[in-house]
């Protein structure tokens, strides 16, 4: 925009929604946000002067259509390093290259593109740590470029209503508690970042593993749908990191974060299909366990085990989960009721505004052990153990599983430890007002080591 903004020619703000199957469809929540999200940019675009065209279909058919139609000489856009987005980039620029249309294209997805971060062998790393210090050596932290004061006026054309694309849920309407939550946006991306980088990154090292809180910047879903860049928040992060040495520690934290999301990324780049083939082919011979029943007591949040239960419903609620509890309930899901990572992956690009194309696959692999740099297969979490040591006051339980609420924090995340009176008094009967838990962690843990010693031998 910056670009086209200084060549002071007449402009068209252009969103094809893709309709071919080159890029993963998105799920029901991002669907959500994605509406909302290019509503939020067209008002943008009209405080200076311009207006957001819409038009769904084959991107790489309209657009030579909408060039001729316009007589456009040049076609910008952000590009992607997803598998699936970059060949329909190629296809694009190809089509309009035929036509004698002049493309760019320009990365900001990322910091540094998969292919400047090879092996001595052409392949991308496969372990965090040197990726991390590759990325920070490559990375040319060049500032990003400001927002133009004024575009010149639109060019006349026809445009799609959203409303069409029915990208939002009518009967029911569980979108609902999002729009109460969330406000997607570019503007909302920069406020969060400031308030974030100007209170809550103080302690962020410490913190972000506590979901009882506000320790987090919830800028997932707006990175997610590129309101703000990775760019941004690193440039930013640095500044923050400079003028104030004392939360060094913590936005170093925090920017290893925003690594990892470029980690799953580079990991996608090699792997278009991670989100159903195992970055370990060992995995490929894994006994999982076919149990309807189990699944659904987990989506639901009624597993009997309180941080799984709470998590699950605040993803369902408010489209996201706490990334400490997001491992948390992965791994119940893989390890204690042996469910293949790919119906909880399914299930959470289905669910959270922020499904990422890379993250969502790589971090259920890595819970599952089967991904890279991932965390080994009889790594297993106690639920009990990891509500204690992460919501010790059972704060973020109650929020989420009210009929909990009223136990002692000693008690609520193992109800069923609770004497008769002890339950009696907090209104809790286990297995009607609760479910006890639906499998007993040590079992859990004994059968799923046996079946990861089967899949090793």
């Amino acid at each position: 925009m910056h670009l086209a903004a200084q060549a002071n020619a007449p402009i068209l703000c252009l969103y094809v929604y893709d309709t071919t199957d080159s890029v993963r469809a998105l799920g029901a929540a991002a669907k959500w946000w994605l509406a909302s999200s290019l509503r939020a940019l067209d008002a943008s675009l009209q405080r200076l002067g311009q207006r957001l065209a819409l038009r769904k279909g084959d991107a790489a058919t309209l657009l030579p259509q909408i060039a001729r139609e316009i007589g456009a000489r040049n076609v910008l856009w952000i590009g992607s390093e997803i598998p699936g987005q970059a060949a329909l980039d190629a296809r694009v620029c190809e089509a309009l290259d035929r036509i004698g249309v002049a493309t760019e294209v320009f990365p900001s997805d990322l910091l540094v593109a998969p292919r400047r971060i090879r092996n001595k062998d052409g392949h991308g790393l496969r372990v965090f740590t040197p990726f991390w210090k590759r990325i920070l050596s490559t990375y040319d932290r060049a500032a990003p470029l400001p927002v133009p004061k004024a575009l010149p006026p639109p060019v006349p054309i026809e445009t799609e209503c959203i409303e069409d694309w029915r990208l939002e849920p009518t009967h029911p309407d569980w979108a609902s508690p999002l729009r109460e939550i969330w406000t997607p946006g570019e503007a909302t991306a920069l406020q969060r970042l400031q308030d974030f980088l100007e209170g809550t990154a103080q302690g962020y090292a410490t913190n972000r593993d506590r979901p009882d809180g506000d320790y987090t910047s919830r800028l997932s879903p707006h990175l997610r749908f590129g309101e703000i860049s990775p760019r941004q928040i690193f440039h930013a992060a640095e500044f923050a990191a400079a003028q104030h040495p004392a939360i060094g520690r913590d936005i170093d934290k925090f920017l290893s974060e925003l690594g990892w999301r470029e980690f799953c990324r580079h990991l996608l780049f090699d792997l278009p299909e991670m989100a159903e083939q195992n970055l370990n082919p060992s995995f490929d011979r894994f006994e999982w366990r076919h149990d309807a029943a189990a699944l659904k007591a987990w989506q639901r949040g009624q597993t009997g085990y309180p941080i799984v239960d709470a998590g699950m419903r605040e993803l369902w609620h408010t489209g996201v989960m706490h990334n400490r509890v997001r491992m948390v309930v992965a791994s119940f899901l893989v390890k204690h009721l042996l469910i293949d990572w790919r119906a909880g992956e399914q299930w959470f690009w289905d669910t959270l505004v922020d499904a990422d194309p890379g993250s969502n696959p790589a971090n259920w692999q890595w819970v599952a052990g089967s991904g890279a740099d991932a965390a080994p297969y009889f790594r297993i979490f106690n639920p009990v153990l990891q509500g204690e040591k992460f919501d010790p006051e059972g704060r973020y339980v109650a929020k989420w599983v009210p009929e909990l609420r009223q136990l002692p924090a000693k008690l609520i995340h193992h109800p069923w430890d609770a004497s008769p009176i002890e339950l009696a008094a907090a209104n809790v009967t286990l297995d009607k007002t609760y479910p006890a838990p639906i499998v007993d962690h040590k079992k859990a843990r004994e059968r799923a080591l046996a079946a990861y010693a089967r899949t090793k031998g």
